[in-house]
């Protein structure tokens, strides 16, 4: 499950930098973006700990090493999905760059108090005029890497926790071969 998380997590930061498919310049694009939290965060901090623990479905972790090393990729993949949660959250929070009508890209939404937020009054929408559509785009953009996050975070968690487990209460016996012959 791993997998199609971090892709859409990879897609979905991508995609923040070309609202409704505008290739903005980089001083018109929301400063939370350069921050690779969907890429980096999500993304490649979640992979490996996927392969790790797709590995471990052929037996590669029946071992206390192998379970200590699973753990650490976990543990990655957590702090990935923790990233990613928080850069999302601060970019819903501080809303997205936009030109208010007069030329110049800014931030209309930040500092706002949380009554005054322009996540619960749609009507401030308005006034970013373009790039076009730029409020909805950042929101659903933020928001699905906000929840692939926390998604990815609780994955890892669990993984973090089961090899944890593996590794204390884990076997240190290597395979035998039977001989049924000397038996």
């Amino acid at each position: 499950m791993l997998f199609p998380l971090a892709i859409c997590a990879i897609i979905s930061n991508l995609l923040l930098y070309f609202p409704n498919g505008q290739v903005l310049e980089s001083n018109e694009i929301t400063d939370l973006v350069w921050f690779f939290h969907g890429i980096l965060g999500a993304g490649i901090l979640v992979i490996l700990p996927a392969f790790m623990m797709l590995g471990a479905a052929g037996g590669c972790c029946a071992n206390r090493c192998g379970m200590l090393l699973s753990v650490f990729l976990a543990v990655l993949g957590v702090a990935g999905g923790a990233y990613c949660v928080t850069i999302s959250s601060m970019g819903l929070i501080d809303g997205p760059l936009c030109d208010t009508g007069d030329g110049e890209y800014i931030y209309p939404f930040r500092n706002n108090t949380l009554k005054y937020n322009y996540l619960f009054n749609q009507t401030t929408w308005s006034i970013c005029k373009k790039p076009e559509n730029i409020v909805i785009w950042n929101i659903v953009l933020f928001s699905l890497l906000l929840g692939i996050g926390t998604v990815e975070a609780v994955l890892c968690l669990i993984q973090v926790i089961n090899g944890f487990i593996g590794f204390i209460c884990g076997t240190c016996m290597k395979r035998r071969k039977i001989d049924i012959a000397g038996m």
